[in-house]
């Protein structure tokens, strides 16, 4: 999978300046729960379009081009891969997972990994694109180049692989009532799922 993005890299970068307003809308529902103090990890940290903006200072991925874009966006950097992270027990206050898991080989193990490394008390935050939403539907018939090959999750998927690993208390955000190409102004993330198309799920390590 990775070949993919280090193949086409300038292609999925740019996605984001042409859909501005999803990705900042995105980054909007995002806020509600990334903590704003404390030790970050982005897990598929990807060219850092996230991490930069959202103050996660550390992002982890198998695409070594993406990962030369993030440093120079000032994310400290690591190649690797979420099955098998290469940092110490309880060494982060929070962790993110924003699109990747539909991407990983083995999704629950990258979600034990967070558990893992995440401090007692630690958040996880997984934001997807909703299978069963209007634009989980879009996705999976349009066989985009990137998600041609995604298993993409429904909500309740995820929230059943999240307690499988021992998270809860678990928060609830959606945003993306359109098609991406149709946004002209930034969405006021909502609370709950269901209607949007991209949605943030946050849990904790208790």
């Amino acid at each position: 999978m990775s070949n993919i993005f280090d193949r086409h890299y300038k292609k999925y970068d740019a996605w984001y300046d042409k859909h501005k307003f999803a990705y900042l809308s995105e980054v909007e529902a995002l806020k509600k729960v990334i903590p704003k103090v404390g030790k970050g990890l982005e897990i598929g940290v990807g060219t850092g379009r996230f991490a930069s903006v959202l103050g996660i200072t550390m992002g982890i991925d198998p695409s070594r081009k993406m990962l030369e874009i993030a440093s120079h966006r000032g994310v400290t950097v690591h190649w690797g891969f979420g099955e098998n992270l290469p940092f110490w027990d309880s060494a982060f206050d929070y962790v993110a997972v924003i699109i990747t898991l539909c991407f990983t080989k083995e999704p629950l193990k990258v979600l034990k990994e967070a558990w893992r490394v995440l401090k007692n008390n630690g958040k996880i935050i997984i934001a997807i694109v909703d299978r069963d939403s209007f634009l989980g539907k879009f996705y999976q018939e349009k066989k985009s180049l990137f998600y041609k090959q995604a298993h993409f999750f429904s909500v309740r998927e995820i929230e059943k692989l999240l307690r499988a690993c021992g998270f809860s208390h678990f928060i609830f955000y959606q945003t993306i009532f359109q098609l991406p190409n149709k946004m002209r102004s930034i969405v006021e993330p909502q609370k709950s799922f269901g209607k949007g198309g991209f949605v943030v799920i946050s849990g904790e390590k208790r």
